[in-house]
């Protein structure tokens, strides 16, 4: 006796047989190599990093004037001979920032400063070619996940954006004549500020890499609005610290006032407003530029606090512990910016400010993402 057809059951199919279910199909059609392209995405990021301290590193050390042309293929090759070296010290030797404060250098002084220059330049080519390579390799082998393209592009064209404006900002300071010693501290500020920019697309690619679409579809309906836009908002006031740390680090206003919590004696120092037009005070008076700095400092750790008691009722253990660290990084950060200053900006110890500055970045990247996709937890806190 023929059994009764279910229904639905494909006419003509005696014995139909159903599919056997797969998790995560729709994240292995879509996934393409979120793997491998996360890992990527991580040595791009060390990359970044150690191309921030690098660039620390050649601005403390007044290197950054000393190679006076922009060649981004042949200036890949040091020079190669004592003619070559020789031109290059010429060319040095034509500009303001040797005549008026670097005369008394030799070749051996200067080779001092090329090699770290070109160390920094090269640094960049270098992650021009890791970006290419990983872009080209998982781009013909078809396994970039759907709707990455875009994503992974947009990183390539703004690190060709930062080489352009490295040498914008260069070139304000291989002046002759005009009395430059230095790059203009708001070219100085924008390349700095692109390069924190580059180094959060990274983290956040990162971030949404290391968990499937899937989960993070789900996470995204349990996100902590509120706490997503008091993390959002720090997180540009931080982006504006930096921005400002850098005009700090242009004149080398660290090193005007070595006295904390006043500035000479002071609350606002005298020369503050010692410039005319009144604008370039802001841009070009250490006492004023270190001022705001110190004060965005504070309004920063005031928000950093409001934004922490909030991060600690969230429901989620591992979103309260990344705002936990949020607000330790922040600490640590205004310890060692007090340090910077006391002992008027060392090369180890603002380096140190200055990469540690990286870490808090990255930090609340990690507690707003977190925010917005929080990682479900059982009742003992482990995560589901």
């Amino acid at each position: 006796m023929a059994s009764k057809r279910k229904l639905f059951e494909e006419v003509g199919s005696p014995t139909a047989v159903r599919p056997a279910a797969r998790p995560g199909a729709i994240d292995q059609a879509r996934g393409g190599a979120r793997g491998a392209i996360r890992v990527w995405l991580m040595m791009l990021f060390a990359l970044v990093v150690v191309m921030i301290a690098v660039g620390g590193l050649t601005r403390l050390t007044d290197s950054g004037l000393s190679i006076t042309e922009w060649r981004p293929i042949t200036g890949a090759l040091p020079p190669l001979s004592a003619a070559e070296w020789e031109s290059e010290f010429a060319k040095y030797q034509a500009i303001d920032e040797f005549r008026i404060q670097n005369q008394w250098m030799e070749m051996a002084d200067f080779k001092v400063i090329y090699w770290w220059e070109w160390g920094h330049r090269q640094l960049g080519r270098v992650i021009g070619l890791v970006w290419a390579a990983g872009f080209g390799w998982f781009a013909l082998r078809r396994k970039i996940p759907a709707g990455w393209t875009p994503k992974l592009l947009l990183l390539g064209a703004l690190g060709g954006a930062q080489g352009a404006i490295g040498w914008w900002m260069v070139a304000s300071g291989v002046t002759q004549g005009e009395g430059m010693t230095d790059v203009a501290s708001y070219r100085l500020a924008t390349h700095l500020g692109l390069a924190f920019v580059i180094l959060g697309l990274i983290t956040w690619y990162v971030l949404q890499l290391g968990r499937s679409a899937s989960d993070l579809m789900q996470a995204r309906r349990a996100r902590e609005a509120r706490q997503w836009g008091l993390s959002t908002g720090l997180l540009h006031l931080t982006f504006v610290q930096i921005l400002i740390g850098a005009l700090v680090a242009g004149i080398d206003a660290g090193r005007s006032y070595t006295d904390w919590p006043m500035m000479g004696g002071q609350i606002l120092p005298g020369t503050a407003f010692a410039l005319e037009p009144v604008w370039r005070n802001f841009f070009e008076s250490p006492g004023l530029v270190q001022f705001i700095h110190r004060v965005t400092g504070y309004l920063l750790a005031i928000v950093a606090v409001v934004v922490w008691l909030r991060g600690r009722k969230s429901a989620h253990p591992a979103t309260r512990f990344a705002f936990n660290a949020v607000m330790a990084g922040t600490a640590l950060q205004i310890a060692i910016g007090i340090v910077t200053v006391l002992y008027a900006a060392p090369v180890h110890i603002a380096l140190v400010h200055q990469l540690m500055a990286v870490v808090l970045w990255v930090l609340i990247l990690r507690a707003r993402f977190l925010s917005g996709y929080p990682v479900a937890a059982s009742i003992r806190g482990a995560r589901a």
